[in-house]
């Protein structure tokens, strides 16, 4: 959905397509990623229940496939999964999920050590596509990839996982795009 933005608060965002009002609610996450401008493209799913017809809104196509995937889970509602979002990253919801780590789920408010355990159970082989899909989808420069490959081998023969490794590097190359290799590995290595 393309429109320009009516309203936008950390919970709802109001676009207005051609005249019609959209009340989509959203994650912190798409909040951020849309605070301040005048207009947008946005991922919606739609939820419908015996009462209500509610939208729910993503600035990224991977945050609403991570929402997809855990309201799949039993036990996770589209209120929970939105709270998740807003929580973790989509890169770092991956990253626990892939990793197994529930402790960092049961930090989120209203998730249980149960909730938990079961949506790294249901969830740990699926979020892997999800991942592949993101990397394939960013588009870089031949220059900037080559230096990302480089800074996450560097950090892999220093004993890093190449998928944190790779986190830590984005992470420094959003700051700073054309830093150099050293320089990269340097910030990278603080972050770590």
């Amino acid at each position: 959905m393309k429109g320009s933005i009516a309203e936008l608060s950390p919970a709802q965002l109001i676009m207005d397509c051609n005249g019609i009002g959209y009340c989509l609610h959203i994650s912190l996450t798409t909040y951020s990623a849309f605070n301040g401008q005048p207009s947008a493209k946005i991922f919606v799913h739609e939820v419908l229940r015996e009462d209500a017809h509610l939208l729910y809104g993503f600035a990224t196509c991977e945050e609403r496939e991570l929402f997809l995937l855990l309201t799949s889970v039993s036990g996770v509602g589209p209120n929970t999964a939105r709270m998740i979002l807003s929580s973790l990253q989509p890169s770092e919801l991956i990253q626990v999920i892939a990793s197994g780590d529930d402790k960092s789920l049961t930090l989120i408010k209203g998730i249980g050590s149960k909730t938990a355990q079961r949506i790294v159970v249901d969830l740990k082989s699926k979020v892997k596509t999800v991942e592949s899909d993101v990397e394939k989808r960013q588009p870089r420069s031949g220059i900037q990839s080559e230096t990302l490959e480089g800074a996450v081998a560097a950090l892999v023969m220093l004993g890093f996982q190449k998928a944190v490794s790779r986190k830590a590097v984005d992470s420094v190359l959003k700051k700073a795009p054309n830093a150099s290799v050293e320089q990269i590995i340097k910030d990278a290595l603080k972050i770590l």
